[in-house]
């Protein structure tokens, strides 16, 4: 079945120079970036029910933008003036400049690995390993995530301050796609939760990773493209691949 109409999972590009645009134009699809899942930040009162005092804390940990959010927000709703002394350590360079939106970079003692994994800071944490550290989560972060922490003795707390909902799709929504791209298991499940109903026919599915392609498959939908694989490292090298090969 040739596709026409594709569905992104994701925000769309803030940039033009986006490779899904050039997908578009290329092959002459049409592109819609919506997301099945969007973030949500706990309330202040249900920060406190933790018993958390964001006070007690030295150094922070950062695995996503979105807890930098949620922190500097949540310090800002329970009257926690962030101290210049506060340690970052983030787990990609992306995230440790994102900081910028909240602090003066240069004047703080920010720390960050190259590949997002928690292990690449465990080296600058045993550096540090006086420190108290504050982990800022999403609600659905499994303690195992934090084995590399355990594993080093780091003395450190859990603080969930975000949690990932279904984006809900409104009665007059179409969803008219040939083809949906997914990026998450929650993807999936918000799927599953807006469509109860949804008969999968010829509309194709892809998605990226290994965990979401097995929630794909356990909720019993067919998986018809997957990145990454040695062909196509990345989403758009696999969509592109696709549709090469059948449009």
């Amino acid at each position: 079945m040739k596709v026409n109409k594709i569905l992104v999972s994701q925000p769309k590009p803030s940039t033009e120079k986006s490779p899904y645009f050039d997908i578009a134009n290329k092959y002459g699809v049409e592109m819609v970036f919506r997301p099945f899942i969007k973030v949500e930040g706990l309330t202040s009162k249900e920060f406190r029910q933790q018993r958390i005092s964001l006070g007690d804390y030295t150094a922070v940990i950062f695995t996503a933008k979105s807890a930098i959010d949620h922190f500097f927000r949540l310090a800002k709703e329970t009257r926690y003036n962030v101290p210049e002394t506060l340690k970052y350590f983030c787990t990609s360079e992306a995230i440790a400049l994102y900081l910028q939106k909240y602090i003066v970079y240069r004047k703080r003692k920010i720390f960050f690995g190259k590949s997002n994994k928690i292990e690449e800071l465990i080296p600058s944490m045993v550096k540090h390993i006086d420190e108290k550290y504050l982990y800022v989560v999403n609600e659905a972060n499994k303690p195992e995530e934090a084995a590399p922490l355990d594993a080093n003795n780091i003395k450190y707390t859990r603080a969930v301050m975000y949690r990932t909902v279904s984006n809900d799709f409104t009665p007059d929504e179409k969803f008219d796609y040939d083809m949906l791209l997914f990026f998450s298991p929650s993807g999936i499940k918000s799927l599953v939760k807006n469509f109860p109903d949804f008969n999968q026919g010829d509309i194709q599915i892809g998605c990226l990773g290994a965990t979401t392609a097995k929630t794909i498959q356990d909720a019993g939908f067919r998986l018809d493209l997957m990145a990454p694989t040695p062909e196509a490292p990345s989403m758009p090298a696999a969509l592109e691949l696709y549709l090469k090969q059948n449009n």
